[in-house]
This record gives structure tokens, sequence and C-alpha cells, in this order.
């Protein structure tokens, strides 16, 4: 036998050799199940969900009212193409593959207010799950109100370098219109938008954990929403090996549109940009913010750079940091930042401001789960904005009862549904991992009259929608599908659940006393004739005579239940 070679040793100079940097597109390339593309058929849902969330934002800050369509088309057994369009303000050209094709790329990462995109991942990240699966590029066509014509381009993304690459750019005749439930109803076209055409790999399945379910709960939260929706597929028999007759049938209108029209026709209140309070910045930000300062002094840089701070307040830091008030923050920033990191935290400031939040409210709560969800109870609570780490945020809760058997969706045996909401935008997966399952279920639902199995949801036939605003939602990984459990979070929303639930306990004991009531006028209606029959024999009156009396016998019992 002869020997084997032994392995030569690594050196310092050949491990460094290979080292070399790794891209942002890289990394989620190769771990693409952080960004919610683990699967065929989440990968579906994640890019409606970053196409749909990209263009509500662009709406309403343009003061837009939304109105958008999403077509799913099955160009293959495990190939779908996703087509969102919307009525927003547009894109400018020079913008478009950036915005389309380069992962960490937008314009709310750095800013403190409400919004649904917050990274500058999502939709870049769909077009590279698109790209990776097919090879095919993203397709945007684009045309803003100032434009004669629009524009389509279609863009890859180079995961070496994080660059869009541009494969077509052309201007054509493009309007965005959107179709209504039936040919009898007229297309309506805007004059600007957007539409975003992704082909991939993907599973279309239908229920609680799909696009028609993340869609139906979009329509419910964002009232002001109209959303046209279509899915067409291959027929069974062709599923396999589509024809090219066949893939041209496929191209015609055959499913037929479903709208959900909205049930509001005015915006949300627009959320203002805020500075970021100085007890949710901690040092690594610290330092970096007095650095980059273009602040004179110490004392201008903590008014000017933060929220909350007035000339008192930042003379008082100075003062227990031991700082001149007239220091220059760079030099602070790399000697003397500590001690004014800890000066900070000992100084009482009022709350950061709310007005960087625009919660749905009360009424458009109650309007998106009629319009969407049969119940016979309905009931809202929105609570006052408070604060985590620094972090304006403020939580709301919607619940909708149905009598059982009323709502076929809704049965009185099972766990009532939880539908979780941050910043307007559904939350489909990892349920369990999240702050507002955990505050659903620690609530004592037995005392508003539900049964409630130890540590679990309570059973019955209802619907509970949970939403949190905040200028900075804490998901529990880059998916966006869990709230972290933060016990400022859990608190609001346990508070605002047991307000719910005290209001639904008085609607079901009215309705217990009710139903009472009925039984015991039916026993009494009943007995009528022979209560009459009764009398009869007792006062000796004639026959005519008893059915007078039970005839003024059952208008009596008439008039007692009008009155309750």
């Amino acid at each position: 036998m002869g020997k084997t070679k032994p392995t030569r040793a690594e050196t310092a100079e050949s491990m460094g050799a290979r080292q070399r940097e790794i891209s942002v597109s890289e990394f989620f390339l190769k771990n693409r199940h952080l960004l919610g593309f683990d699967s065929p058929r989440k990968a579906l849902l994640t890019t409606v969900k970053e196409a749909v969330d990209n263009s509500l934002d662009a709406c309403e800050e343009a003061g837009i009212l939304p109105a958008i369509s999403v077509e799913l088309r099955q160009i293959a057994e495990a190939r779908f193409q996703v087509q969102v369009t919307d009525n927003g303000p547009g894109v400018v050209r020079s913008q478009i593959p950036k915005i389309f094709a380069k992962l960490l790329y937008g314009s709310k990462f750095h800013r403190l207010r409400m919004s649904r995109g917050q990274q500058g991942i999502g939709i870049s990240a769909a077009g590279m799950y698109g790209q990776l699966t097919t090879g095919k590029a993203t397709r945007i066509w684009s045309k803003t109100k100032n434009q004669k014509q629009g524009h389509r381009i279609a863009v890859q993304l180079d995961t070496k370098t994080n660059k869009p690459v541009i494969i077509e750019d052309v201007e054509v005749e493009w309007l965005p219109t959107f179709h209504g439930e039936d040919v009898h109803t007229e297309p309506e076209s805007f004059r600007h938008g957007t539409c975003v055409s992704i082909e991939m790999e993907a599973t279309y399945v239908r229920g609680r954990l799909s696009v028609d379910e993340f869609l139906k709960q979009c329509a419910i939260v964002n009232p002001h929403l109209q959303l046209h929706y279509r899915v067409i597929l291959l027929k069974k028999d062709n599923a396999a090996a589509p024809t090219a007759e066949q893939q041209t049938e496929l191209i015609q209108p055959e499913a037929p549109w479903q709208v959900f029209q909205r049930a509001v026709k005015s915006l949300p209140p627009p959320s203002k940009e805020i500075k970021p309070h100085p007890h949710g910045v901690e040092l690594g930000v610290l330092m970096a913010m007095l650095k980059d300062t273009s602040a004179r002094s110490l004392k201008q840089a903590l008014t000017q750079d933060f929220s909350r701070v007035s000339d008192k307040a930042a003379h008082f830091i100075c003062d227990t940091a031991g700082l001149s008030p007239k220091a220059r923050p760079a030099r602070i920033a790399h000697q003397e930042s500590e001690a004014l990191f800890k000066a900070i935290a000992e100084v009482k400031l009022m709350r950061p401001p709310t007005d960087c939040l625009s919660p749905i409210g009360e009424e458009q709560i109650v309007a998106g789960l009629q319009k969407e969800i049969v119940a016979d109870f309905y009931t809202a609570v929105t609570r006052s904005p408070t604060v985590y780490r620094g972090n304006p945020f403020q939580v709301e809760v919607g619940l909708a009862y149905a009598k059982p058997g009323e709502n076929q969706d809704l049965g009185g045996d099972d766990p009532i549904r939880v539908m979780r909401f941050a910043n307007r935008v559904p939350l489909l997966y990892m349920g369990g991992g999240c702050a507002i399952t955990k505050a659903v279920s620690s609530v004592n639902w037995k005392s508003y009259g539900l049964p409630q199995p130890k540590g679990s949801l309570p059973i019955g036939p209802m619907v509970i929608m949970a939403h949190m605003a905040s200028v900075w939602v804490p998901f529990t990984s880059e998916s966006k599908e869990a709230v972290a459990h933060y016990p400022e979070i859990v608190r609001e929303l346990t508070f605002a659940l047991q307000e719910c639930g005290r209001r639904l306990s008085v609607y079901l004991n009215r309705r217990k006393r009710a139903a009472e009531a009925e039984r015991k006028r039916g026993y009494i209606e009943k007995y009528i004739p022979h209560l009459a029959l009764g009398l009869q024999d007792i006062l000796g009156f004639p026959e005519p005579e008893k059915e007078k009396v039970e005839t003024n016998l059952k208008d009596m019992l008439e008039r007692t239940r009008l009155q309750v």
C-alpha cells in the first residue's frame, strides 16, 4: 500500500490570498430564505407582497387614492409570471434600474417615519430570485405625469457587484389600465403609474398562507385601496408540456378579475419624518452622528440632530457629562462620547413626537372588517402612541364575532383567526414567534365569554386583527414576518385586546339575555291556548270570547317583545 501524501499546511500568506469581499447580493443569493424565498409557494407570496407594498407607499406619499392590479399567470407547471400595476406617480427613468435591481437601495432606511418598506431589499430580491430560477430579466413599465410617453426597461442584477445591468430601455406608449369584474365594465386608465413583471419558479396554492389571503387582508387593513386580482392557470392536462397553441390560448383574458372595492375614499393622514430621540440612540450611533454632524458645537448638535432636546435640556446634558456646550462634536465623538451617552440616559426628556405615525383608525378598521368578513358584531380600539427604545409606535386591534353557523369560514369549535399587521402589511408566516400571537394567547378570554384551552388561542367564530404602526417595526428576521417580543409592545397589545374583550362580553351577555327572554316567551306562546281554555272554564265565558282572550294575550306578548 502506498503512503498517503501529507496535506500541506496553510500559511498566513496562503490564507490571506483567498480572502475577498462578499457583496450583499452574493450573501442574499445564497441565503434567500432570510428574505422569504425559501420555497416556491412562499416566493410567490413574497414577490406579490413586496410589489404591493411599494405601490401603496408610492401612491400614499403622492396623495393618490391607490388602485392596484395583481395578475398571476402560469406559463409552465412550476413557473409563473407575476405582474403588479399601480396608478402611483411613476418612477423617473434614471432611478428605475437601481430601485428594481440593486439590494439595499431606497429612500426609507435612513428616515424615521412610518412606511411599509424599510430596508430597500424586497423588490430587488424578488427580481434576483426570478433571475436565479428562470434566467429572465425583471421588466418595468413606468410613466410619470409630465412624460408624453412611458419607459419599458428590462434589468438584471449583477450579484458580484450588486449593480443593475440594463438589458432593454425603450420609450413606449403605455398607460396603467385596470379592468372591472366583468366585460361590461369599462377599463379605467390613468396618466401615470408603474408596472413590474417578474417571471419565476413558483407554486400557487389556495389557503390561509396564499396570495389570495394576503390580498384579502390587504383590502381589510387598507380600506382606501381598490384592488384588482386574477389568476390564470394552465389546464391540468396541459400543465406538463403546453403546446404553442395552448400557450396562445392562455394569454386570453379567460379568468375574471376579482375586485376588492375601496370602503373609504380618503387617504390616511400623512406621516411626517422625525429626528432620532436621544433615548433610542446607542453609543456607536451617537458617535457616528457626532462625527457627521454639520453643527459647530455640542449644544447645537444636540438640539439640531435630535428630537425633544431644547436649549435648556442640552445645557443640562452637557453639565451632567462635564462637557462644554461649545466643544466640537467631532472631538467629543473620539474622546468623551461615553460620558455624554450616560448623561443623556439620566436626563428626563419628552417622548418623541407621534405625527410620524399614520394609524388606520377605529372607524376605518370596522369598515374594512365589514367589507370582507361576515359577522354580527364589530368593534375596534386604537391605543394612544407610546415608545419602545426611543421609537414611537401605536397599537390597534379590531374584532369581528359571528353567530355560530353564520360564517362558514369561522367554525364555532375552532380556534379564532388572528390577522397580524405591521405598518398596514399582513403578516402570514411565523405566527407562533410573533408578539401579536403571544399577546392574544395571554389574555384570559374565559372572563369575556369564550372558551380557551390553557396557553392557547380562544375557541369561537371570531376574527381578531392586530396592527402595529411604528417608524421602525422590530421584525425578528429580514423576511419581516413576525414582531419581536418587546415588553412595551406586548403590554399595549394586551390592553387593546382586553378592551375589545370587554365590549365583546357586553354583546355576548346582551345576546344571552335576549335568547333567554326569547326562550321564556316561546313557552308562554306555547301555553297561551291552554291559558285561554282555563280562563274559559273558570269564568264561564262562551267559545267566541275564548278566541278573543287568546288574541289579546298574544298581542300583549308581542308588545312586550317590541319594547325589549
